[in-house]
């Protein structure tokens, strides 16, 4: 079985190497997991594309696709929940990328330090 190639991506400075490599779902994002650097906490997943990949790396800052607005943001600029960044990972199949960031303040939308703190669920007996 042979698999098709995704949508091109849009014009982007992306290295075209790391371009090349990524592995994008039909959308073109691939998911972004940030992590707090030195406890190893997840903090939130984002979505980025070319762009907001080549944004990341260039400003040291998080940028996203809002998937439902349709724009790319900075994780910070409105809130000034700041995450910069201090490394950034493709997994081993290139289809997602982990980014160790140092988060300012909270990194949910709700406000919670993480987004992954306030639905925990309880493991069934097997």
């Amino acid at each position: 079985m042979t698999s098709t190639p995704g949508p091109t991506p849009p014009a982007s400075s992306l290295d075209p190497a790391i371009a090349a490599r990524l592995r994008r779902g039909a959308d073109g994002l691939v998911p972004a997991i940030a992590q707090q650097y030195d406890t190893g906490e997840v903090l939130m997943l984002g979505w980025m594309d070319d762009e907001a990949l080549h944004r990341t790396l260039t400003t040291g800052r998080c940028t996203y696709w809002s998937r439902s607005r349709q724009e790319y943001w900075v994780k910070g600029d409105t809130s000034g929940h700041i995450q910069r960044v201090k490394s950034v990972a493709l997994d081993c199949d290139a289809d997602t990328v982990l980014v160790k960031v140092d988060q300012t303040g909270a990194a949910c939308h709700t406000g919670d330090r993480t987004c992954f703190d306030a639905d925990v669920l309880t493991l069934l007996d097997s």
